[in-house]
């Protein structure tokens, strides 16, 4: 998922947990920390040997947190798959590009088009699982698929090209 903190973006990605002990990834760099949460929004964080505490305050979405260290404060944001998603999905809905993009790593679950296929806006061209949930991935416009650069099963990583598109432009009633 993808954590802003002021103007910082890191992606963290979870690899395991086990009791306190959590395994995860920020920016590709792997880390073994032992957290405990209490109730009132307390947290200690123990990684290489060093104590960390912070005050955790949840905003009214349930994805902002305000983070109270002894001496600074920070405003987090948490932005997971389908929010970006959903924010890139926005954002292109009123032109579809020629390219369908993975916006995060993931996991190709289907792949429901092929090669020369005709599409029209709202169908599904491929899904992908992404932290144990998937996400369908759409065209907003007539428009026939060029090539498929995925398969059923494939890895991706973000900013993947899946598949290429030749957009219908002809306004012919």
């Amino acid at each position: 998922m993808e954590i802003h903190i002021g103007k910082r973006v890191a992606d963290v990605s979870l690899v395991s947990k086990d009791g306190n002990k959590v395994r995860l990834t920020i920016d590709g760099i792997p880390y073994e920390v032992d957290v405990v949460m209490a109730e009132n929004g307390a947290c200690s964080i123990l990684h290489n040997g060093v104590s960390y505490n912070a005050e955790l305050i949840r905003g009214e979405s349930g994805k902002n947190y305000t983070v109270n260290t002894h001496f600074l404060s920070y405003g987090v944001d948490i932005v997971d798959t389908q929010v970006k998603y959903l924010r890139m999905r926005r954002n292109s809905e009123e032109r579809q590009d020629n390219k369908i993009i993975s916006p995060m790593p993931g996991k190709v679950v289907k792949v429901a088009v092929q090669k020369g296929d005709r599409l029209e806006p709202g169908d599904i061209v491929v899904v992908i699982e992404a932290m144990k949930m998937q996400s369908n991935y759409k065209v907003s416009s007539a428009c026939t698929v060029r090539d498929v650069q995925v398969k059923e099963g494939d890895s991706v990583t973000s900013n993947q090209v899946l598949l290429t598109l030749d957009i219908i432009t002809d306004k012919e009633d």
